[in-house]
């Protein structure tokens, strides 16, 4: 460290940069925000884009101190006009989300094209988004899906591999094709994204683009379902109920079926209610059952307005208050970390 640290204070600013990097990271060093934030503007003083870029990063991101987007985005413009691709994308993102500047997406394409051209994988996929949604720029499917993989060809982006899938899915773009459809999601879903494993899931429950599969649907559902897929829980039920891709087994379609309606999925709890009422798979309950039909009545399913009128019926006064206590105390659960609490009750 000796010999760099006398360099850096000498005015050498690649060992401003590397002292920076060094304590903003801890190699070496105990990291120091503060120490890294200094080298890096001793270099950034000296026009260091490099410098200029870390220094915006840690602006932008709180390191050692509250987000500065202004700052940031000050020296993001610096470096960028200097034409580091790193500053010019990170400009884009400050634009895109408003940080720092107002809201513009026209220049958020600007700085994303700019990038994406130089073949930047993040900027390929967020040019890929802007054209796909019709932000700063006309939409253009066509355009969106040559962004999109080309950032998947370049890196193994699953958001991009997954976004190009739906694509190839929807026919939008590009002539729809279900083999490539599910191609792309493969490639996104083995790398743990949810919504290309419930996607390919649902491709192997219809045969589409693959041979028809159960075993394999369900084994994307169950993936998609554990990461706390709402859509793919309640799937993942139905299969076991029906003994389709794995056993049959009402137990745990009951406990999918939980795990769904309580992130309010409405045919999750029509069908966690019935298995209240007959007793399969879960000890009969007219409480639970009443409470499940309530939640789905109450976003309009009128098989569970009738269910839930036909449990109230077969119920006592106090059973009744009760259930209707019960029912409204419930609210559906809004994290991921909630939902595997309340599952585990």
């Amino acid at each position: 460290m000796g010999d760099r640290a006398k360099k850096a204070l000498d005015g050498d600013a690649s060992a401003q940069i590397s002292l920076g990097e060094s304590y903003r990271l801890g190699l070496g060093v105990k990291q120091d925000y503060a120490e890294a934030r200094r080298f890096y503007k001793l270099a950034a003083a000296q026009g260091a884009p490099q410098a200029q870029f870390a220094l915006a990063e840690m602006n932008r991101f709180g390191e050692g101190a509250a987000p500065d987007y202004a700052e940031a985005v000050r020296l993001y413009k610096l470096a960028a006009a200097e034409g580091l691709p790193e500053a010019q994308f990170g400009l884009g993102v400050m634009y895109d989300n408003g940080q720092g500047v107002a809201r513009d997406y026209k220049e958020a394409v600007r700085w994303y094209k700019l990038t994406a051209e130089k073949g930047m994988a993040d900027a390929e996929y967020n040019l890929g988004l802007m054209y796909a949604e019709g932000k700063g720029i006309g939409q253009d499917f066509a355009e969106a899906a040559r962004w999109y993989r080309s950032a998947a060809d370049h890196r193994s982006l699953p958001e991009a591999q997954y976004n190009l899938g739906v694509l190839y899915d929807h026919g939008q773009g590009v002539r729809q094709d279900f083999q490539q459809a599910a191609q792309w999601y493969r490639l996104a879903a083995d790398q743990g994204h949810m919504e290309a494993q419930f996607n390919l899931a649902a491709l192997y429950m219809n045969g589409q683009g693959v041979a028809q599969d159960y075993r394999e649907s369900a084994r994307w559902y169950k993936l998609a379902a554990e990461q706390g897929q709402a859509e793919a829980q309640y799937n993942l039920g139905v299969l076991y109920a029906g003994g389709q891709g794995v056993s049959r087994d009402n137990g745990e379609a009951a406990r999918w079926y939980r795990r769904a309606a309580e992130q309010g999925h409405m045919d999750a709890g029509f069908n966690l209610g019935a298995l209240y009422v007959n007793g399969v798979g879960v000890t009969k309950d007219l409480v639970e059952a009443y409470r499940w039909f309530t939640m789905a009545a109450n976003q309009g399913d009128q098989d569970s307005v009738k269910a839930k009128e036909w449990v109230a019926a077969r119920m006592s006064p106090e059973e009744l208050r009760r259930s209707k206590a019960f029912a409204a105390a419930w609210s559906p659960c809004k994290s991921k970390v909630e939902c595997d609490a309340r599952a585990g009750r």
